[in-house]
């Protein structure tokens, strides 16, 4: 048989039991990052609380309904507020929150909690139904076009109210990579040896060299070949029944 020579760039080879020493010298820090992640929710749980008017209206499939309606009886709530391009096609629409509502197509965990979830975005209903629809997606979607932040305004966060008799209150928001905790896809990655394949990581030299940007692999096209050119689609998209080759992308823009 024969044998690729090991590139002594890479880490080195070594027998199961000194692997297994090693790995519970890092599961040590991971450890240490579990409980650091604990306090800051205990913290978390902990920051003051802004009362907002749940009597304000958003758009959903049933039409205008107060933003009390979201809880659905219960007594949290997490949204997702999803950012919308007026006018563009469905492959024109944001890749980055593409990834979050994909990752959270189903809340029954949630549910089982007493926690509802919700997707909010600007776009025009008469825009967002017929996405919602292509998408495939059964969680509630609502348009909270003109409305205030928090519950409208800047998209792109993920945010939680808490609900006392009729009185809403808004409790955490994050975005940017503080997203990421719903896309369980990142986390994979980051267990496996190349990772995300992204300029930023640090990783072994021999490595495969990354020149790629964040999420270079969130758009591809018709062939799965990432690529966020004319031809490309959010990566869910190219699932979905009828979903074609496009020759425009509709619009330009940043991973978000």
């Amino acid at each position: 048989m024969t044998t690729t020579p090991h590139d002594a760039s890479k880490p080195p080879i070594v027998d199961l039991a000194t692997w297994e020493a090693e790995r519970e010298k890092l599961l040590l820090r991971e450890k240490a990052h579990t409980h650091e992640g604990d306090a800051i929710a205990a913290a978390r749980r902990r920051l003051p609380m802004v009362e907002l008017d749940g009597t304000v209206e958003v758009t959903g499939a049933d039409g205008p309904v107060p933003f009390l309606d979201l809880f659905q009886g219960r007594d949290e709530l997490v949204v997702y507020q999803h950012m919308w391009h007026d006018g563009s096609p469905h492959q024109g629409q944001c890749e980055g929150c593409t990834t979050t509502a994909w990752h959270m197509k189903d809340a029954v965990y949630l549910n089982a909690r007493g926690v509802s979830y919700a997707v909010v975005t600007t776009g025009a209903w008469d825009e967002v139904a017929p996405y919602v629809e292509f998408m495939g997606y059964t969680e509630p979607w609502y348009s909270v076009r003109g409305v205030a932040a928090p519950i409208g305004g800047q998209m792109g966060h993920i945010v939680s109210f808490l609900r006392d008799g009729d009185r809403v209150f808004l409790t955490y928001s994050t975005t940017g990579r503080g997203n990421e905790p719903v896309n369980g896809s990142l986390a994979l990655l980051d267990m496996t040896p190349y990772g995300r394949g992204e300029a930023w990581e640090d990783k072994p030299e021999s490595y495969p060299p990354e020149e790629r940007p964040a999420c270079w692999y969130w758009r591809s096209d018709a062939d799965g070949v990432a690529t966020w050119g004319p031809t490309s689609r959010p990566v869910p998209q190219w699932t979905r029944p009828g979903a074609t080759p496009v020759e425009t992308l509709g619009r330009h823009g940043d991973c978000h």
